[in-house]
């Protein structure tokens, strides 16, 4: 497992540990979040711990040091240098959690893991979502129709990108 620890003025990326697992699985549950990501029991978390394919990563509030959400990274390992930003999931909202992870996913993975390209999928009606990755350079690719079924209907996923030539390292750390 690649360790990580990045830090910016406001939150700490690291490994996520066995004990923050009730945590990710607490997070990914709360009605508010749970509309947006998809469900891992704990047991696929504990497994994505150790797989050398993916960073599973805490979002640690730099003041007061406890987790306020996680992140995971997929394709690590992936010849093509295509690593997918598969999940993220912020408890504390409201605070710029958000763009500060964003800005530290895209850090980790154009600098430490020499990624040629970003990319996403996020759900159609998460108009937030999509205006905070366009804003952080994402562009929108194209759209997954009616792919996942959540709460009896189908819902469309929309793909976005950011190349590492179109990467600008903006963080006021």
């Amino acid at each position: 497992m690649k360790r990580v620890e990045e830090k910016s003025n406001l939150i700490v990326l690291r490994n996520t540990r066995e004990d923050d697992l009730d945590f990710v699985v607490n997070s990914e549950r709360e009605p508010v979040n749970a509309k947006y990501v998809g469900q891992w029991t704990r047991e696929q978390h504990r497994n994505a711990l150790h797989e050398e394919d993916i960073l599973h990563l805490i979002v640690e509030d730099r003041t007061t040091q406890k987790p306020a959400g996680y992140v995971i990274i997929a394709g690590v390992t992936n010849p093509n240098r295509n690593i997918e930003f598969m999940r993220v999931v912020i408890s504390s909202k409201g605070k710029g959690f958000g763009r500060e992870t964003l800005k530290l996913v895209k850090k980790i993975t154009f600098k430490n893991l020499n990624a040629h390209r970003l990319w996403l999928d996020v759900r159609y009606k998460n108009q937030i979502a999509q205006n905070l990755y366009k804003s952080e350079g994402f562009i929108e690719e194209g759209i997954l129709r009616e792919c996942i079924l959540y709460d009896g209907n189908y819902e469309s996923l929309i793909v976005m990108s950011i190349l590492k030539n179109e990467y600008t390292d903006n963080l006021d750390s």
